[in-house]
Parts: C-alpha cells; structure tokens; sequence
C-alpha cells in the first residue's frame, strides 16, 4: 500500500524564479505538508523534460540532495517522459517502495519556461516530438499536431468547436477558484471561447488561444510512504502506463473504436487495479488538457461516454464543478498552468487533496475517490492513477 502522505504546488502565476528555488521550495513544503522529518527521505525522484534547453541545466537529482543538508549523500534519480515525465517519476518512486528498498519516496517535478520567448518555447518543446519528422513547417509544433489529432476526431465522429470551447470555459472558471492557478486573476470577454478570430485567433489548424494550456514555471512535490513506514494519507490504489510510437502518424493509424487504444487499455489497467468498475466509482477526476482536444479524447478513453461521444457528457454538464463528475476543478493545465515535468505530480497531489477533504475552494463535495491521466507527447506516454480516501 502506498500513501501519499502530504505535497505542495508553487504559484503556477509566479515567474522569475529560479529552477533551484522552485524545486527546493516544492520539496520543503511537500514535507512540512506531510509532517515528515528530512532525515526520514530514503529517496528522491524528479520529473522535468527540458531543463537543459530553457536552463542549461540537467543532474537535477543533485539539486534535490544539494536542497537541504540531510539529503547530501541521498540516492536520486531524474525522469523524461515529456508531459508525463511528473508520473514516471512517480511510478519510479512507488516501485522503490513496493520493492522494499524504501519506506519514504519524495518525488518532485519542476520546470522553468517562462524566462524565453514564445517560439523559443515551442522550439524547445518540439524536442518531444520526433525531430526533424513532425510538425516541420509549423510555428508551434505542438498545436500544430493536436490540430491533426481534432482533425481525425471529426474525420471519424464529427466535431464542433462549442464543444471544445465548453471545456475551456469549464476549465478557466475553476481556475478562478484556484489561488495557486496561473490565469486566476484573468477577465474573460463575452465570446472568447468561441470562434471570433479577434476575440479567439487560430493558433494551428482549427486549434484557437483559448484551446491552448499555457506554459508555466513551476513545481510540485509529494511525500509518499509504504505501509511499513506507517502515517495517515491518502491510497494509491490503481496505476495505468502504456507507450504507443513516437510519430502521430503511426498512433492515428490505427483503426480500432477507441482513437488511440493503448489509452483505453491504460485507463482499464488503472480500474481494474483500483478495483474500479469504471468512472461509475470515481468522484472527480484531474486530466491532462493540454488543448481542449486532448480533454475531450480523455472524456471517452475514460469511460464517461462511448468511443466518438465525448460531446455528451459536456452537453449534459456531467464534467462541470457541479456535475455528476467534475472533470479538472484545479482549472487543468488550461486554466491553472502546465510546467510540463512538474504537471504528473501536482495531478497527483490534488487528487490527494480532494479525497482527504483538503481541496479549499477547489473542493469536490464527498470526493471519496479521484483518477488522474497525464499525457506526454501527442498520446505517446499515457499514466493513470487511482487515489482513494484514507478512510476507505
């Protein structure tokens, strides 16, 4: 049994701080939040994609053991799975525990990618696709290969803009709850979400500004603990991680009922682990929306709706806050910021948050049970977690 003994997020609205003070701000409250002594760390995970191309920095597990001096002889490891790298660092760290090596893990992730321009960014993200393949002649790679991925959701099912700007609008409206969120303080025009290409101006392809998560500088940690080490938290009851082939191409390919397979299988691997029926047994859930395509693909890979059907459980307000299941109440990586290594892990410390009752005004009410999904590239690495009330 692994519990997720406390954590901690930085304000994902903050810039100009440095990739060590985020990650030593985060490790140090995750701790405090756990109410575990330094000394108590047997191990140390990290999760970041790029720290060499916006920092010039890599060994970010040395800057874990040079951030406080019970951690200076500390086994580390650092961990890339481009926006999943958070989650593979914690499925790292938990196997460390099952495997009887360790009885306390911190796991942290952090990047730092607000400090160069826009297409510099994008450049540098690009690294998560396949170089020199994909994406060649875009501006932005990434929505460039998300718009192809909306392209092949209407090509099959048919798809409406309002239905993608509903989930932006979901998204920025929970981060307004957020005090943590990077656009909590932002003002939203009448009719920004929709198709007013002043208002909404196309970024790639049919993908418009406000279908897009923003980059943020930023870290998360928790604390996580095998039973032997003992504490009260919440349970990591299930897991899911599958890798399909870098390219998109080879991905959309394939024709099965779900658009990418392995993340159907991923999320029945997380279920049946948890001992889930499916979404029927989960109270909220923390997704990856990277866009606000990539959302409404999770919507049906989920569960909540049959393959091509994601429309529904948006038109009938299933994922709103007040809805039968409240999809991203954090605000997602829409509303409350995505930097990229750190996003796994903070997915993982809301949901801790939500089922403990600890959420603030991001609260769930009741929220027993929350699943998680962190996507790194276009639905390259998928990863899942499963966590439960203590008390269940």
């Amino acid at each position: 049994m692994i519990r997720v003994l406390g954590g901690y997020q930085t304000d994902f609205a903050r810039s100009g701080v440095g990739l060590f003070d985020l990650l030593q701000e985060a490790c140090l409250g995750a701790l405090a939040a756990a109410r575990v002594p330094p000394e108590d760390v047997q191990v140390a995970h990290v999760g970041n994609l790029a720290g060499e191309l916006f920092a010039g920095q890599a060994h970010l597990g040395g800057m874990v053991a040079a951030a406080h001096p019970a951690w200076a002889m500390l086994p580390t490891s650092r961990h890339e799975a481009a926006c999943a790298s958070g989650s593979m660092a914690v499925l790292a760290a938990m196997a460390d525990l099952e495997a009887g090596r360790y009885d306390v893990a911190l796991v942290v992730g952090v990047e730092l990618m607000r400090n160069v321009g826009a297409k510099e960014a994008a450049g540098h993200l690009g690294c998560a696709a396949w170089a020199g393949r994909e994406a060649t002649s875009a501006d932005y790679p990434w929505p460039a290969l998300f718009a192809e991925i909306a392209d092949e959701v209407d090509a099959r099912h048919g798809l409406s803009h309002e239905h993608l700007a509903r989930i932006a609008e979901i998204n920025h409206g929970n981060a307004l709850r957020n005090p943590l969120a990077q656009t909590r303080s932002w003002t939203f025009p009448e009719g920004c979400f929709g198709e007013d290409d002043t208002l909404n101006p196309i970024v790639e392809g049919r993908l418009r500004k406000y279908d897009c998560g923003r980059i943020t500088d930023g870290a998360a940690a928790v604390v996580l603990a095998s039973g032997r080490y003992g504490g009260r938290g919440p349970v990591v009851s299930g897991w899911g991680h599958r890798t399909a082939p870098l390219p998109l191409k080879d991905k959309l390919a394939v024709r099965e009922p779900y658009l990418f397979p392995h993340l159907r299988q991923a999320a029945l691997d997380t279920y049946r682990r948890a001992g889930l029926e499916g979404p029927a047994g989960v109270d909220v859930i923390e997704t990856h929306d990277c866009f606000t395509v990539t959302e409404y693909v999770a919507l049906d890979h989920l569960g909540l709706t049959p393959p091509g059907e994601s429309w529904r459980a948006i038109e009938s307000g299933t994922i709103d806050f007040g809805g039968s299941l409240p999809v991203n109440p954090s605000g997602g990586l829409i509303g409350l910021g995505h930097p990229v290594g750190a996003t796994g892990v903070r997915m993982l410390h809301d949901a801790a948050r939500q089922v403990s009752g600890t959420a603030g005004a991001c609260q769930v009410p009741n929220a027993r049970t929350a699943l998680t999904l962190n996507i790194g590239g276009s639905c390259t690495t998928v990863a899942l977690f499963a966590v439960t009330s203590a008390d269940d």
